[in-house]
């Protein structure tokens, strides 16, 4: 948009606030940073604009069946040949990839046994040949995620982000800015979220409940830190600094409070929140069995909590590496 970082942060904050439908495709805002800090000015040129426009959508290829939290393990390849790529493997509960039109994702180009320091980030035509798309339904019933099967897709090399066999540095910025700015207007829609269980507890006559009181007041604590922790990050980024440690505190926080969040509204709907969102006597037209439903997934996409927990305590508590991971008995 051509604006600076504290400015770009009042536009996200004021669109939250007017309730303007959010960006149609979120991933955007998470390879957008990653080309705009590691990419070359003809990619810039390229891929940035249509980003900002939603007229290119665009997916995460990041997780494998066997390379999720252990990423760095991820076995898609890409042998160069010439001017291309040629890339190899599968992707795997892929956000969106149905409707993307691009995917950016992680491969191997080092050995197979190279680890973080084998793997460079491409961008990749979804249309090219050689790629199919098969949605994944979840437990709400929608198809949100999908897998994705690369057979000898060719991709230019132009199209790759940074050097060949750097992309884990990459890929970490990226993360970064996903749990970073990315998020900051969440913090006004969470606002939002907990007044508007303090009025679904007045209209089910539980507002005056000790027990249902006590877990809106946790609620107003938590949507309060989430609050002051967004602003840090945000402070630290409109410094030009990385997100830093707080984006993985943000995460796991962000992800037990969304499911906490709607614990409490599943709760205060009743019985009636094992009806179906279509049945006349259900609060909300079903929106809290939806979430609950929904949330359940918070703790695992985009890094596990137990794989936040282990980035928290060793990189910023600075607590001995867990022994299984270093290979020790």
């Amino acid at each position: 948009m051509d604006l600076p970082v504290h400015l770009q942060l009042v536009y996200h904050e004021e669109t939250a606030l007017a309730r303007v439908p959010a960006h149609p495709s979120p991933n955007s805002f998470i390879v957008g940073p990653a080309i705009l800090r590691h990419g070359n000015r003809t990619q810039m040129e390229r891929f940035l604009f249509p980003i900002v426009r939603a007229d290119e959508l665009w997916c995460q290829g990041f997780s494998e069946p066997e390379a999720g939290s252990d990423l760095a393990s991820l076995r898609t390849r890409a042998v160069r040949d010439g001017d291309e790529y040629v890339v190899t493997g599968q992707k795997v509960w892929t956000s969106r990839a149905d409707e993307a039109d691009w995917m950016f994702t992680l491969v191997r180009t080092g050995p197979p046994e190279s680890g973080s320091a084998g793997i460079s980030y491409l961008l990749v035509d979804l249309t090219a040949p050689g790629i199919t798309i098969r949605p994944l339904r979840d437990m709400t019933g929608g198809a949100f995620f999908a897998e994705v099967f690369l057979d000898e897709v060719r991709v230019p090399v132009a199209h790759r982000v940074g050097d060949e066999n750097g992309g884990w540095a990459i890929a970490r910025t990226s993360l970064g800015h996903e749990r970073s700015t990315s998020r900051v207007a969440l913090a006004i829609r969470y606002r939002r979220i907990v007044n508007e269980l303090v009025v679904l507890a007045r209209q089910q006559g539980l507002a005056a409940d000790p027990a249902v009181r006590q877990r809106l007041a946790a609620a107003e604590i938590d949507v309060r830190l989430l609050g002051l922790t967004f602003g840090r990050v945000a402070a630290a980024v409109a410094r030009g600094e990385e997100p830093g440690p707080a984006s993985s505190v943000t995460r796991l926080f962000l992800a037990q409070f969304e499911q906490r969040l709607h614990e409490l509204g599943l709760a205060l709907t009743g019985a009636a929140g094992m009806l179906d969102a279509a049945a006349a006597d259900v609060p909300e037209r079903g929106r809290w069995t939806w979430g609950f439903l929904k949330t359940r997934a918070s703790t695992i996409g985009a890094g596990t909590a137990e794989i936040q927990r282990t980035t928290i305590a060793e990189q910023v508590l600075g607590l001995p590496r867990d022994r299984s991971e270093a290979g020790r008995p």
